[in-house]
């Protein structure tokens, strides 16, 4: 009843003209970031935060979490509409959200984000109000060895994203631990990997990786087509919004990407980022259509987009309970806090309740004005597509070259572009598969960083890995879910067989 409370005082303030007029602003903001690719939320958070300086501070937290959420739907606007993502979480959605749109199904592909984003955020937001204590308490279970497993099962799901040869999924996942591992040492500073390149001991960043590999090789491959294939462009954005199958088919994910979404976000350190990718994975892999994975299906979009807006609810929860930031946005966000003289923890809640309520009210508000913002908006984005190819995949390239010049305002970066880009394009020719690579870059540094911490815990041994009860559970979990289909099939060819034999 307490909660209810302290929840309506939030929503009086959060009510009020100048901070509603911030959370619009936020989400606004957040949408037109998430969209142009490079300019993530980390860096858009960075980037405003001087603007915060004057601000009454709830009025400052709620325009930058308005941004924080509003970018992780902006993302998915160009990675279904031209396959550039335009922040990590969304890179999963360039994958089947772009063949949609090449299907004349662009609209229905925006929709189910759209509609994904703000049920999953809605969810995890009322988590956030009511289950905080006892979900901060559950992640505390997890340690390195735990982190290190789940990124290691991770990545060997990471095969399973894309259709065809699982060897070509190894190469590919190959690829992104080779790029990811492109730097310095984080923990003895020698360089690896870098080929005497001192512009290499920063490592690679993920956005111009990403933006490469997607971006690049689709541009070239739709410009060296020429005007022949301008029919296939225009064919672009014909299509009807979500019919009655597409609702029946999103429902699931948007609910199992709300989930997942929500426990990894709580989980410090790893983010909506990998929520998206594995709950893409969970999808294909209980899917009964496996086939249309990678051609435009559309439960490829609704549980990554629920996942990653439900991971941005969830990585509040350890941010505001107990004053731990999840994620390298809520480390920024962490910074704000205490720039205005606050500390997020179990005593913001008795200390500034009338702020802390405010803010969380103002997302249930952010959440809604993203909805009501972007759906009516979702016919203009899909218009784009209706441009001549020429003008179209030369803009694409425009902007992404900007975008990547914008991370680091240097050229290294644009000659990174078109190195990996390249590379994607080759990938692409040789049928590697791109996503695996992806993946693969963003979980090599979580993998490292708590494999090495689990060593140093445990003295350099390995038991902790079946001595501890969630870690063994986790390797249980693993060995089932990779002998339990292969007995699974053979149990069903021998009843078959048997079976066979009978009327025989």
């Amino acid at each position: 009843m307490d909660t209810l409370i302290d929840l309506g005082g939030g929503f009086a303030s959060a009510l009020e003209p100048v901070s509603l007029a911030f959370a619009l602003l936020g989400v606004l903001l957040g949408t037109v970031v998430g969209v142009l690719p490079g300019i993530g939320p980390i860096s858009a958070i960075a980037i405003l935060i001087p603007v915060s300086f004057g601000m009454e501070p709830v009025h400052g937290l709620i325009l930058l979490c308005g941004i924080y959420y509003g970018s992780m739907y902006g993302g998915s606007i160009t990675a279904t509409l031209i396959k550039t993502p335009g922040e990590v979480a969304s890179a999963v959605t360039a994958i089947e959200g772009y063949e949609m749109a090449r299907r004349g199904r662009g609209k229905a592909a925006l929709a189910t984000a759209a509609i994904g984003s703000f049920l999953a955020g809605t969810l995890a937001i009322i988590g956030l109000t009511f289950l905080s204590p006892v979900l901060v308490k559950l992640a505390n279970v997890f340690g390195a060895t735990e982190y290190f497993l789940l990124m290691a099962t991770a990545l060997l799901l990471a095969s399973t994203m894309s259709a065809g040869s699982r060897a070509k999924a190894l190469i590919s996942i190959f690829i992104g631990l080779a790029v990811g591992l492109i730097g310095l040492d984080f923990q003895t500073g020698l360089p690896r990997q870098t080929f005497g390149m001192d512009l290499l001991s920063d490592g690679i960043d993920f956005t111009i990786f990403a933006m490469a590999l997607f971006a690049i090789p689709e541009a070239i491959r739709n410009l060296a087509l020429g005007r022949g294939a301008k029919d296939e462009i225009q064919s672009f954005g014909n299509d009807k919004w979500m019919t009655k199958e597409d609702w029946q088919r999103s429902a699931g994910p948007w609910a199992r990407g709300s989930v997942v979404g929500f426990i990894i976000g709580i989980l410090p350190g790893v983010g909506p980022s990998l929520a998206s990718f594995m709950s893409y994975i969970m999808e294909k892999r209980i899917s009964k259509r496996k086939d249309e994975f990678g051609h435009g299906a559309i439960e490829g979009v609704a549980g990554p987009e629920a996942a990653n807006n439900a991971g941005v609810g969830g990585a509040m929860i350890p941010l505001f309970s107990l004053g731990i930031p999840g994620s390298a946005t809520t480390a920024l966000l962490l910074f704000v806090f205490t720039m205005y003289g606050l500390q997020p923890g179990p005593l913001i809640f008795r200390d500034d309740t009338g702020l802390i309520w405010t803010i969380i009210a103002s997302m249930y508000i952010g959440n809604i004005a993203l909805i009501i913002l972007n759906l009516p908006l979702v016919g203009v984005f899909v218009k784009l597509l209706k441009m001549p190819k020429e003008i179209l995949f030369s803009s694409i390239l425009v902007l992404v070259v900007i975008g990547a010049y914008a991370i680091e305002f240097s050229l290294f970066g644009l000659m990174m572009l078109g190195i990996f880009g390249v590379i994607g394009y080759l990938m692409e020719k040789g049928g590697i598969p791109l996503a695996p690579a992806i993946l693969a870059l963003v979980l090599v540094p979580l993998l490292e960083d708590n494999f090495r911490r689990m060593l140093q815990i445990s003295g350099g041994s390995f038991a902790p890995l079946v001595t501890r009860p969630v870690s063994l559970s986790i390797i249980i979990l693993m060995v089932l879910g990779i002998i339990g289909p292969i007995i699974f099939r053979w149990w069903v060819s021998r009843r078959k067989l048997l079976a066979d034999v009978t009327v025989s």
